[in-house]
């Protein structure tokens, strides 16, 4: 089994650094993507792999331990969200050195795992910018495609969004607007309790929390929720 995997994951490796182009290297640079280990293979590409390696979480460890930017988004693909542990999503978030791997994690694993909500309310007030960028990357996740969660679920993460809207490191700044943004797309009441938080941010002494306050207010007050 172990060279099984072996194989597998060299295989991954090989298709992705055929589809590499230096171009997409060095255009990573352009979307402030810092990865020291990258092949230059679209999203378009890595999605395209993951389609055709199908859901096997033994491959995807072995993936995200190759430290290749590439073979860690296409992690986020491959791995089984029902048997992603606390823990390996605890050292997942610690190793993520870049925006892009932490918000396809979130986007496209971390929001299907039952640890979800209790990651947001672990990772909110940690030191490790991309930690912390994980808690509202995640919560964003979760609002925008967590339909079975009540109101309340989100209303009581609205303090947090405030607490960290002071963080002026800028992956974190646009983590906690995103995830503002999001709850407020999910319904009437939700809009209306991240208008009166984006309003009370938009002025707020702290610089980046207005900023979070004025961006947050643009996107709901131009797109509310449908009426449902």
């Amino acid at each position: 089994m172990a060279q099984d995997i072996d194989a597998r994951t060299q295989d991954a490796l090989t298709w992705l650094k055929r589809h590499g182009t230096k171009r997409h290297r060095d255009g990573l640079a352009r979307y402030g993507i810092v990865a020291p280990k990258a092949f230059g293979v679209s999203m378009r590409d890595v999605q395209a792999l993951a389609k055709r390696l199908g859901r096997d979480h033994a491959l995807a460890l072995r993936l995200w331990d190759t430290g290749w930017y590439e073979a860690q988004l296409l992690t986020a693909f491959v791995a089984e969200p029902e048997r992603l542990t606390a823990a390996q999503m605890d050292r997942w978030a610690r190793e993520m050195d870049n925006w892009a791997v932490c918000d396809t994690l979130c986007f496209k694993l971390f929001d299907r795992s039952p640890h979800a909500f209790r990651k947001v309310t672990q990772w909110k007030t940690r030191k490790e910018e991309f930690v912390k960028r994980s808690a509202f990357a995640l919560l964003a996740s979760l609002a925008l495609h967590d339909k079975a969660s009540d109101d309340t679920s989100f209303l009581r993460l609205l303090p947090a969004i405030e607490r960290a809207a002071t963080d002026e490191r800028n992956f974190v700044k646009k983590g906690v607007s995103w995830a503002l943004r999001s709850i407020g797309r999910r319904n009437a009441a939700l809009h209306a309790a991240a208008i009166d938080t984006s309003t009370r941010l938009a002025a707020s002494p702290a610089a980046p929390a207005r900023w979070i306050g004025r961006d947050a207010l643009r996107e709901l007050q131009r797109r509310p929720p449908k009426a449902s």
